[in-house]
């Protein structure tokens, strides 16, 4: 399994760092995960866009799903022979676009996007990878996903704050990709819809994942810091999920 990093930026896209989204391949099977502003362009540089299998949106904030919009102009009005896609979102995730994009019944935007609405234990076969979805801790509704290939496993945060299904869904990972938002010690101020760094790390070390990778850390935060604060929890590999990087799970 591969994962490559589209994009790992908290809220907005910078100039060097579009905002959340991952290219997940195995096989001649491939997932957009998130489509966050700027990351469609991102996944074009490393792939023609009508050949993924689906895209699975962990929530419908703008910097985790604005871009598959570029998506569906590239699938109905671009180069692309239009096919279908699945898009797997969030309750209530299949209307919210429907209405953002004016896409009544029989609009073209049903054509070539076929989303299907996931929850907590909802599972999903996408060609190699099997998916499982559970919740996440967030200001929406909001998921995190565990995709399993050849005996390998990612699993991804998705935003989220402590509790809810992570931990679990976690465990035994090769790979676990987690939002790290927030810096320092938690405290009765601190926002509680995002993670720390070394929750993050807290959460790795208890899941007893292989290979932590941080994600959805802001411009205003440095990320070696960041990886230090996850590795004063948990002994494994931290890394940062630079934009451009690829894992090899």
């Amino acid at each position: 399994m591969k994962l490559t990093i589209l994009g790992s930026s908290a809220s907005t896209p910078t100039r060097t760092n579009p905002a959340s989204g991952y290219l997940v391949e195995h096989g001649d099977t491939s997932l957009w995960m998130d489509a966050g502003t700027g990351t469609f362009m991102e996944l074009a540089r490393r792939t023609d866009p009508s050949s993924l299998d689906a895209v699975v949106i962990s929530h419908m904030h703008v910097d985790h799903c604005s871009d598959l919009f570029g998506l569906y102009g590239y699938l109905a009005y671009g180069p692309s022979l239009a096919r279908p896609v699945p898009v797997y979102v969030p309750r209530g995730g299949a209307r919210m676009f429907a209405d953002f994009a004016g896409a009544s019944d029989g609009h073209v935007f049903h054509e070539v996007l076929r989303f299907r609405e996931v929850a907590a234990s909802d599972t999903a076969q996408i060609g190699q990878f099997a998916l499982r979805f559970g919740t996440s801790v967030h200001s929406v509704t909001a998921n995190v996903t565990r995709i399993e290939a050849s005996g390998r496993t990612l699993v991804y945060s998705g935003d989220a704050g402590p509790g809810g299904d992570l931990q679990e869904m976690a465990t035994g990972a090769d790979v676990l990709m987690c939002e790290a938002s927030l810096a320092g010690i938690r405290d009765a101020q601190t926002y509680r819809f995002h993670l720390t760094a070394a929750e993050a790390g807290e959460i790795a070390a208890w899941a007893g994942v292989g290979h932590l990778v941080l994600t959805h850390i802001p411009h205003s935060i440095d990320p070696e810091q960041s990886v230090d604060e996850a590795s004063a929890h948990f002994s494994g590999p931290v890394s940062y999920a630079a934009t451009g990087t690829v894992f090899e799970i």
